[in-house]
């Protein structure tokens, strides 16, 4: 097979990894990037306007900033609907070769998969490697590829672990800080009469998985942008077999539950003192104080994610968004210069903590005294982003996704459910994984390594 034709075979598998959510996609628009249609008021409207699709929290305060602060650029901004829902009609302009908005936010899992459909400009040409150094290490690596550099990084999730001091106080359990005393104490505060579980292990975490396996030198992805029908494949590691084997043993022993996460139930059990302990990205903190009916007398505290080996720590990430240009886009230097400015300053970040919750990967806001020092009403008065998730996020070094992370995703929801569901052990359920990812990769016209 010629590499151009392959690249079109390894394309249009990523183009069918984007629509396997099986959304409703919307047709493009007349030409070019995505026609204004503002949901925010334009400031200036004698300047150059740049479209904008994201889905942050309380967006337009941080459009308006922008708009209020910029005299010859304007930022019209549309939500285009949150996650799968976007990059469906995302991939539904990529296919009519119009109807894409200047920027658009982006998970940092999913840029393999839209710089393998050559959707995305490398703002390399626009300075953006100049910035580098104002981003922690791990998330200017997810983002770039050698000097390419193919979004601008806005909010991440590096993990920790939330916990109800209260229920371990009350049983006299000791707050784990490795994985063996976390093993331990599950089995302590069921001894001593705790009728909820330690955590949740959700089989369809994605994300979630993925950091927990990583912490543990998981590696399953060897992709480059630069050689894009080339990858290697590796999940069946005996460093992910080590961590599911972990968990399937704390399943086994009724230890953990494996409730769906984000459901009703489980956004119940997070608050009500069903689980001691949430592990949670940087994010996780706005998102359990947003639940309603919590426990009024629930004592939250936050503590760094346990680890394998505490002599050498290793820090995971769950989740992180980022601003792209797409090459739909007629305007690419403004759209650069908009998705490197919309979050570059600390007027515009203490709005997207305060009003959205977001955790900054900017490196000027992350070391500023006013985040630092930061006390957190709904953790007793302490200071989490200090004393948990700065180490977290700066120990955090990056991750290789695939260009078909959708699937890849749902393959290991599918296995690790039927792990739970039909009793299959650890290795079983990698190794599914494994040769299905292979197969399918394979028949997309993917060179294969393991």
């Amino acid at each position: 097979m010629r590499t151009s034709a392959r690249r079109r075979g390894v394309a249009a598998a990523a183009a069918m990894a984007v629509s396997a959510v099986g959304l409703t996609a919307c047709s493009g628009g007349g030409g070019g990037a995505a026609e204004a249609t503002c949901t925010n008021e334009i400031k200036q409207p004698d300047a150059t306007q740049v479209t904008v699709w994201a889905w942050y929290p309380s967006f337009e305060t941080i459009v308006d900033h922008f708009n209020e602060t910029h005299t010859d650029l304007q930022v019209c901004w549309t939500n285009a609907g949150q996650g799968a829902d976007e990059y469906n009609k995302f991939q539904t302009a990529i296919e009519a070769g119009t109807g894409a908005p200047d920027v658009i936010m982006l998970e940092a899992e999913v840029i393999p998969t839209f710089t393998i459909l050559d959707s995305l400009v490398d703002l390399s040409e626009y300075g953006a490697g100049e910035l580098e150094s104002d981003y922690t290490p791990g998330s200017w690596s997810d983002v770039s590829n050698g000097d390419a550099v193919y979004a601008i990084p806005v909010d991440g999730g590096p993990m920790g672990m939330l916990y109800r001091a209260d229920i371990f106080e009350e049983y006299g359990v000791d707050v784990p800080t490795t994985w063996d005393e976390f093993a331990t104490a599950a089995q302590d505060l069921r001894d001593a009469g705790f009728e909820g579980h330690i955590t949740d292990f959700p089989t369809n975490g994605n994300a979630l998985n993925y950091a927990l396996f990583a912490q543990n030198g998981w590696e399953p992805f060897q992709y480059d942008t630069a050689k894009p029908t080339e990858i290697g494949i590796n999940v069946d590691s005996p460093e992910a077999e080590e961590v599911l084997g972990y968990w399937k043993g704390l399943i086994d022993d009724d230890l953990v539950a494996t409730e769906d996460a984000f459901t009703t139930d489980y956004n119940a059990a997070l608050v009500d003192g069903t689980y001691a302990v949430y592990l949670a990205a940087a994010w996780g903190p706005g998102y359990l104080q947003g639940l309603s009916e919590a426990d009024a007398d629930a004592e939250w505290r936050a503590a760094p994610l346990p680890q394998w080996d505490p002599e050498n720590p290793v820090q995971v990430n769950w989740g992180g968004s980022t601003f792209a240009v797409t090459t739909q886009s007629e305007q690419p230097e403004a759209a650069a210069t908009v998705a490197k400015e919309l979050f570059n300053t600390e007027e515009a970040w203490k709005l997207g903590v305060e009003e959205a919750a977001l955790w900054p990967q900017w490196k000027p806001m992350l070391e500023s005294d006013w985040f630092t020092q930061r006390e957190a009403p709904f953790f007793g008065g302490q200071k989490i982003n200090e004393e948990v998730f700065l180490d977290a996020a700066n120990g955090y070094e990056g991750f290789s996704f695939s260009p078909f992370q959708v699937y890849a995703y749902d393959q290991q929801t599918q296995a690790l459910y039927d792990m739970v569901e039909k009793d299959t052990d650890a290795g079983t359920a990698l190794s599914t994984v494994q040769d299905g990812l292979v197969r399918y990769a394979t028949e997309q016209g993917f060179t294969v390594t393991e």
